[in-house]
């Protein structure tokens, strides 16, 4: 039996603190990074603000296919779930345990800086898409 979860959320690009950068480029981090998700981060995130509504949807995503990138003595754990920003760009967002950020806030991880690549400014509507199938086949 093939199990298909599939999720899309909108929301717009905003400004963030700029602290994302330090946090992804801390060695520990971006290794676990690669080595789970394929690709080395760009030293940064994606801010998306989402609808408030779109945070009980979230929040059933199933568990098993939440991964888990450790943290150290200084840095906490971060949480993340495989997706596509506007079906161009694979990448992942992250929850990390300790955020600044008010719950409405995603931050997207990729490979590459997403604002240069497309073409993306503060206000820009952008979809998300979490998708896994799981099963015999």
């Amino acid at each position: 039996m093939v199990k298909v979860f599939d999720m899309k959320i909108l929301g717009f690009v905003i400004s963030g603190t700029r602290k994302g950068g330090y946090f992804i480029s801390q060695k520990f981090y971006s290794e676990q990074f690669e080595e789970k998700l394929g690709f080395k981060p760009f030293p940064g995130t994606l801010n998306i603000q989402i609808q408030e509504g779109n945070l009980e949807r979230i929040a059933k995503i199933p568990r098993e296919e939440i991964g888990t990138i450790k943290g150290n003595e200084d840095f906490g754990d971060v949480k993340y779930i495989k997706a596509s920003l506007n079906g161009q760009v694979n990448g992942a967002i992250v929850f990390p345990v300790k955020t600044q950020h008010p719950q409405d806030i995603l931050e997207f991880i990729a490979s590459t800086n997403l604002r240069e690549h497309l073409n993306l400014e503060d206000g820009a509507l952008v979809e998300l898409d979490i998708k896994v199938i799981k099963g015999e086949g």
